[in-house]
């Protein structure tokens, strides 16, 4: 799947969100930097720069709304929300049918749990090496949710698409985190 990437500073937004295209953005709390450690131990020498996202949501309408994967579970967000922050806006190649069918699929997620349990099993994978995928039917991860809405089109992941991570997405649509110095700004208003 052809896509672009436009890195947005803190401040500013990006213009002319579409359904289906998709955040990627980073966060420097406890729980932000460990997801980076994790995807450091799979995304290493070239592929390491893509370690630098730890977090992603889909853009669900044209007016910016999201559906975003977080520890209280799937939820409606808005771009406006990530504006105090740095994130970059990955706008995908994809039919309106395609574009409608990822949106339904996020909506569709709405208020389910995250799932803690294929955070651990994306852990225990990448500790031992094994190729380990268990998690709860009905609850996903960030990326995972992410991942699996792009299936609705032509695209294919070499893995189990719940355990995609953030990395995983920037390196399959060829995303590079911006060009220091990085204007990081303060986290987004993640309620």
């Amino acid at each position: 799947m052809i896509a672009t990437a436009q890195h947005v500073a803190p401040g500013e937004s990006a213009g002319d969100p579409l359904p289906g295209d998709f955040i990627l953005t980073h966060g420097g709390e406890l729980f932000s930097r460990l997801i980076q450690l994790g995807q450091a131990l799979r995304y290493t020498g070239a592929d390491s720069p893509y370690t630098f996202w730890n977090h992603t949501a889909l853009i669900v309408s044209e007016d910016g709304a999201l559906i975003e994967a977080l520890g209280a579970g799937v939820r409606r967000s808005t771009l406006a929300a990530y504006e105090p922050t740095q994130y970059t806006i990955v706008r995908i190649e994809a039919s309106d049918a395609d574009r409608r069918e990822m949106a339904a699929f996020a909506e569709h997620w709405i208020g389910a749990e995250y799932d803690w349990a294929t955070l651990v099993s994306i852990a225990l994978s990448l500790l031992t090496g094994a190729e380990l995928s268990f998690g709860f039917a009905g609850q996903l991860i960030c990326s995972g949710l992410v991942a699996r809405a792009p299936e609705r089109t032509t695209v294919i992941f070499e893995e189990e698409p719940s355990h995609v991570m953030p990395a995983g997405l920037a390196k399959l649509f060829g995303v590079h985190p911006p060009d220091p110095p990085l204007p990081k700004g303060r986290p987004a208003t993640r309620t």
